[in-house]
């Protein structure tokens, strides 16, 4: 492993890459807290921050273009803005159920899925884990 490659990289890269490992670790504590208790709904509040930084910070990188400075992942974080504010409001409702599904969707496709491309040959932390 090596660092070098993501801390050459824009702020705007190292940013959203330091909130996603954030909220990446941040997520699995969660689902393997006890839910409903006071630190779930804290550290879930500090999880939805790191979630919304990381899809707002997507917007000041643009590695993939395909309509102007956006390509797909914006798509994505677009998705990730709607869909955070919804899992949310579902707790708020006491909807269990529908809180937890759309929070693990945007814990696997938001943060795993995504990251999962990040580590394609020639993006910068393919270079970061594997060093080529």
């Amino acid at each position: 492993m090596n660092l070098a490659p993501l801390l050459d990289a824009s702020p705007a890269i190292r940013l959203h890459t330091f909130v996603a490992v954030a909220a990446l670790a941040l997520g699995a504590v969660q689902f393997a807290a006890p839910k409903g208790t006071l630190p779930h709904r804290s550290l879930g509040w500090i999880w939805a921050a790191l979630m919304a930084a990381v899809a707002v910070s997507s917007f000041w990188i643009h590695g993939m273009r395909w309509i102007g400075p956006f390509g797909p992942i914006h798509l994505l974080s677009l998705f990730v803005l709607w869909a955070l504010p919804m899992a949310l409001w579902r707790a708020h409702r006491h909807e269990a159920r529908l809180h937890a599904k759309g929070m693990t969707g945007l814990f696997y496709g938001g943060l795993v899925l995504a990251g999962l491309f990040t580590l394609w040959p020639g993006r910068i932390l393919h270079q970061v884990v594997f060093g080529n």
